[in-house]
């Protein structure tokens, strides 16, 4: 399948009961690629991972990994592949070990087995084998939780929000673990509501509301924003929110942390201008053009 998609999704929908929760969704993704869904909480990203992993019923549609239909052939995917849910579901009352040793049994292999393909991670909370999984840090907890899912050698890996609810140092550490598991030839799908974290992706679908709304590449989505984009601050945040919106040729205005990011009318601001209109109710002004990150560009496609 070297020239074939690993896992193929054909206008994929899901309704729990009057609640469409999947409408129409259509992805693939190839042979050693990591490719990211990226979208905010609601999206369907659990619902479609799910089912993905054999877990949930499609209402309509269609889902294969390795060729297998997801609900036809639902033995043959689940040998080969690897699920961390976003609820951390590994065993809270028994050790790190413990819970490492038991999957490793249910799929007939032992840690010593596939050692070598967790090391890199495990080796950082080995220390704390006998530690029972529910007293672990939510960074340890990531960390068991993905060597549980390795543990017998998936060619596919399908994570859901593996980073949600963990501080800013575990997170980069993961992704880091990610890119060198992708590097060993694994298929990587994974979910996200961190923008961000999409520039560390192959290729992203941006999802919202159960439909994918772009599929490509992080550089090819923020290349395609097409029109220009300003940072502004003052000494009063959230009196700049109001005042840019009442501002005629002010078109969007998006807070990014410190900065608000605004698009115009006419494509074009001038910086004096602006600031006049500004300086009655605000001082220490910045204002600079910039390019277009991929959360830009989710919130400008949730417009049209």
């Amino acid at each position: 399948m070297d020239n074939e998609y690993i896992i193929e999704v054909k206008d994929l929908k899901k309704s729990y009961d009057k609640v469409e929760a999947v409408k129409g969704v259509n992805f693939s993704v190839s042979k050693g690629e990591l490719f990211g869904l990226i979208g905010p909480d609601g999206a369907g990203k659990t619902s479609i991972f799910r089912i993905l992993t054999t877990l949930l019923y499609p209402s309509s549609g269609e889902a294969t990994i390795f060729g297998y239909n997801v609900v036809a052939d639902y033995k043959k995917i689940r040998n080969n592949i690897g699920y961390m849910p976003q609820r951390f579901s590994l065993y809270q009352d028994l050790s790190v070990i413990e819970n490492l040793e038991f999957f490793a049994q249910v799929f007939g292999t032992t840690v010593e087995q596939n050692y070598d393909l967790i090391k890199d991670i495990y080796s950082q909370i080995e220390p704390f084998k006998n530690r029972l999984a529910g007293k672990l840090s939510g960074g340890m907890k990531q960390k068991l939780a993905l060597s549980c899912a390795l543990i017998h050698s998936p060619d596919v890996l399908i994570l859901d929000e593996p980073t949600t609810g963990v501080d800013a140092v575990s997170r980069k550490e993961f992704w880091e673990m990610l890119i060198r598991l992708k590097q060993k030839g694994i298929t990587i799908l994974v979910s996200t509501p961190y923008m961000d974290e999409a520039n560390l992706c192959d290729r992203v679908g941006l999802i919202q509301d159960g439909k994918i709304m772009t599929i490509n590449t992080p550089h090819h989505i923020t290349a395609q924003f097409g029109r220009k984009l300003w940072e502004v601050k003052s000494d009063n945040i959230y009196r700049l929110i109001t005042d840019l919106k009442q501002i005629d040729f002010v078109d969007t205005v998006y807070p990014f942390g410190e900065f608000l990011h605004i698009t115009s009318k006419t494509n074009e601001i001038d910086d004096n201008k602006l600031k006049a209109l500004l300086q009655p109710n605000h001082t220490s002004i910045k204002l600079n053009q910039i390019n277009a990150n991929i959360e830009d560009c989710f919130m400008e496609l949730m417009n049209k």
